[in-house]
């Protein structure tokens, strides 16, 4: 294989395509960056057997080919060869890096047996506004379960029917669910897909327009422009949210999101070393008392707020309540209470399309 591209093209694609890599796996093709040299462009992929990066770039191919490098390396010194011309050529056990006067050498491994990348999903599909999408993507996500202990968590819901979508995510501590409008959809369907595929996705998005997500053997696929992303989708049943969300509360509180923020920010810095971040809302007639202590030391401000209903104190884990608040767009939101043992909600005041629900935290007092 012998190609010659620019280093601004090359390093592009290179940045995409390395973060479908694998990461600390036994299987050492799993960590490399397959390119493939056919007619007059160079194709580089990754898998690590979940999500697949596929990304092509022009190139003047001098002889056709493929090889794998280790894909961490070749990005990393590739993107330092952003300004010039590169020439790649590569036998059964190194590649050649030209470039300005210089010359490097990288070992590689046979493309033989690297895993097979299908792109041939077309069977569903749906259309979205990309800023929709983007939305529905950054607004749910982070609250996807980390662990393995039960893998469906670790990916969002999308139900669509009705021309809307609706994007769940939970972790076991907290939830998040957003609706959306969908331009075209072939069917109804319900879907979990991989937070991680999402968050490639969302970084992968133009800036607008309208994408299209195709479906297919629980296999997911999404083009945009040279770029193709697949992603295995999980299986299993996913927890009904209807069972979990209350429908009436004894106690509901608007108030201004920048206020509330800024107060639980500052409350949280003397906690972030602790287990779980304990924050505790006093709520009662015209005002939430936001506190937080430590051995660093101890906060307590006033935010003023309307409240309807019972006081309530309230304990709470501080990065929970900063990731629903900061999710929330309008300028006064609304949080929602019953006991200080159930869970409590946090929206918008007008818009309703999303909603966050967070557990509370159990403490001396209210075990």
């Amino acid at each position: 294989m012998k190609v010659v591209c620019e280093g601004i093209n090359l390093s592009e694609a290179v940045l995409k395509v390395v973060k479908a890599c694998a990461v600390r796996t036994t299987v050492p093709l799993l960590e490399c960056i397959k390119l493939s040299a056919r007619n007059d462009g160079l194709t580089l992929s990754a898998t690590d057997g979940e999500i697949s990066i596929q990304k092509t770039v022009k190139a003047e191919v001098c002889e056709e080919g493929e090889t794998c490098v280790p894909g961490r390396y070749f990005s990393d010194f590739i993107k330092k060869l952003e300004g010039v011309q590169i020439t790649l050529s590569s036998d059964d056990v190194k590649m050649e890096i030209n470039y300005a006067d210089s010359q490097s050498y990288m070992q590689v491994l046979s493309s033989e047996d690297f895993p097979k990348i299908s792109t041939d999903i077309s069977e569903d599909s749906f259309k979205m506004d990309v800023s929709d999408l983007k939305r529905v993507i950054n607004s749910t996500s982070f609250c996807c379960a980390a662990d393995d202990s039960r893998p469906n968590l670790k990916g969002c819901q999308f139900v669509i029917s009705g021309g809307k979508v609706c994007v769940t995510a939970l972790d076991g501590f907290r939830l998040a669910t957003i609706t959306a409008p969908v331009s075209a959809a072939t069917r109804d369907m319900d879907i979990i897909c991989p937070a991680r595929t999402l968050n490639e996705i969302e970084k992968m998005l133009p800036s607008e327009g309208e994408t299209e997500i195709f479906v297919q053997r629980g296999m997911i696929l999404v083009s945009v422009d040279d770029t193709v992303l697949t992603s295995r989708l999980y299986g299993g049943e996913f927890i009904k949210k209807e069972n979990i969300i209350p429908k009436n509360f004894s106690t509901v509180v608007t108030v201004e999101k920048s206020a509330l923020k800024n107060s639980i920010e500052r409350a949280a810095i003397l906690v972030r070393s602790d287990k779980n971040s304990l924050i505790i809302f006093d709520i009662s007639s015209g005002r939430i008392e936001i506190s937080s202590n430590s051995e660093i030391g101890n906060v307590q401000e006033p935010v003023k707020a309307e409240v309807e209903g019972h006081d309530i104190r309230i304990a709470m884990n501080s990065k929970f309540i900063t990731d629903a608040v900061n999710a929330l767009e309008e300028e006064r939101i609304m949080l929602s209470f019953n006991t200080q043992v159930q869970p409590f909600i946090c929206t918008n005041c007008e818009n309703k399309d999303a909603l966050y629900l967070i557990l509370p935290v159990r403490t001396a007092n209210n075990a």
